[in-house]
């Protein structure tokens, strides 16, 4: 059966519909010159005029007007990309308010204990003397001595990276990193050091925080805060083309932007300090892949357009 030119009526907006369809399959969809809505078309499969039941007017009734349906594909996406727009943005505000909390002054202590194991010695016990020297960015030093339990306080330490060097002589030194401030701090309390028979030169190096000073913290703060923007802008735009035009390309585009947000405070060693907005972030990208999916699903339906 050759292909002939089809008239129908969108069921959305009442406005006609013109497509030449393919031999197969019989039914396929087209999108509606006037509003882009899907519009199902199934192939004639006898001739005319059996098929046309116009060249009997008056025989059959009119059809009523056809109504647009209470749920619409196109609203349901656009919705949910105006949630992502807000709660991207409410992400990255959250996230510039600590960025900026982080930096105020302050005045923190670091505590924790020492102990001994020498060669041969199967079981560490206190260390009582050990000197315990704290480094700030700024390259100032703050030390103390372990008691008689091997336990240690320093206080007065302000904001910012530290690296706190634990050492008795005959024995391994051993470094660590610490971060302290009033958002978020590592290695404030409950440090547990063993020191091994050695000397300097087999010393050993740790790190108790992804963030080894003040501005690595506030630049993975201002990172997510920056990319939480963009993606909050790219689901802003794809909600509002949706609403006017119904681009279902650009609805895929703004509901993966969202559907990535919790990898974005994940990939910049968010997910420790601020484990609420990561769990927040999840809902995003709930709703982010929402719209992805509907208008993944509705671009597959939805055939060449008839213009």
């Amino acid at each position: 059966m050759a292909s002939r030119l089809i008239s129908v009526r969108c069921p959305a907006c009442g406005g006609p519909v013109a497509v030449i369809p393919a031999e197969a399959p019989p039914t396929q969809w087209f999108p509606c010159p006037h509003c882009q809505t899907p519009v199902p078309v199934v192939l004639p499969r006898d001739p005319p005029p059996l098929y046309s039941w116009e060249v009997l007017p008056g025989l059959y009734p009119y059809l009523p007007p056809p109504r647009a349906p209470r749920w619409r594909a196109s609203r349901a996406a656009a919705s949910a990309l105006i949630a992502v727009a807000v709660l991207a943005a409410a992400l990255a505000g959250a996230l510039g308010y600590y960025a900026v909390a982080a930096t105020a002054p302050g005045q923190f202590t670091v505590s924790g204990a020492v102990e001994l194991q020498p060669r041969n010695v199967t079981t560490p016990f206190p260390a009582v003397g050990a000197t315990v020297v704290a480094t700030d960015e700024q390259g100032r030093t703050y030390s103390t001595v372990t008691g008689s339990d091997g336990s240690f306080a320093l206080g007065g330490l302000p904001t910012g990276g530290l690296s706190v060097n634990v050492s008795e002589p005959g024995f391994a030194p051993v470094t660590i990193d610490v971060f302290l401030s009033t958002v978020f701090s590592a290695g404030a309390t409950g440090i547990d050091v063993t020191l091994l028979s050695g000397n300097v030169s087999n010393g050993t190096l740790g790190s108790l925080t992804p963030f080894v000073n003040l501005e690595t913290f506030v630049a993975a703060i201002g990172g997510a805060v920056v990319l939480l923007g963009l993606v909050a802008a790219i689901a802003a735009l794809a909600a509002w083309i949706t609403l006017r035009a119904d681009r279902p390309s650009l609805g895929v585009v703004g509901g993966g932007a969202g559907l990535f947000a919790p990898l974005i405070l994940i990939l910049l060693d968010l997910g420790t300090p601020f484990p609420l907005l990561v769990a927040a972030s999840s809902a995003l990208a709930a709703v982010g892949g929402f719209a992805l999916a509907i208008r993944a699903v509705e671009m597959g339906l939805v055939g060449a357009s008839p213009d």
